[in-house]
């Protein structure tokens, strides 16, 4: 008896995944369809201006690239995150996920000091 309950409730449960599973099958058919469009939309606006692309900088990247910019001989990552107004234990961590995007980007350079030291320049 309480083999059979187990599988009823079993089956219960695989009918309401298949019906939730081909609902959401069905909107998304549906939907792409106009996502598409506004996707085009989106990618022929940016294709015209090169700049807006490299430009595009989240709030955060932008602050610490400020930063750098003013700092022309260079600085660290801690002495990033202790501009930006950072705690002293994680103003390095703080800085270091804008600073390699920025790096990919080409907007900073990175110059390898005596052991494991290293500054960041504007280019």
């Amino acid at each position: 008896m309480r083999l059979a309950h187990k599988r009823k409730v079993q089956a219960k449960l695989q009918k309401r995944i298949k019906a939730t599973t081909t609902n959401v099958v069905a909107t998304k058919t549906a939907k792409p369809v106009v996502e598409k469009t506004v996707v085009e939309k989106a990618v022929k606006a940016p294709a015209k201006s090169v700049a807006a692309t490299d430009v595009a900088l989240t709030p955060k990247q932008q602050q610490v690239l400020d930063i750098v910019v003013n700092n022309a001989e260079g600085i660290n990552p801690k002495g990033i995150g202790l501009a930006a107004g950072q705690e002293d234990a994680k103003a390095a961590s703080w800085a270091t996920g804008a600073l390699k995007k920025l790096l990919e980007e080409n907007l900073v350079t990175k110059e390898q000091l005596a052991g494991n030291k290293v500054i960041y320049k504007a280019v």
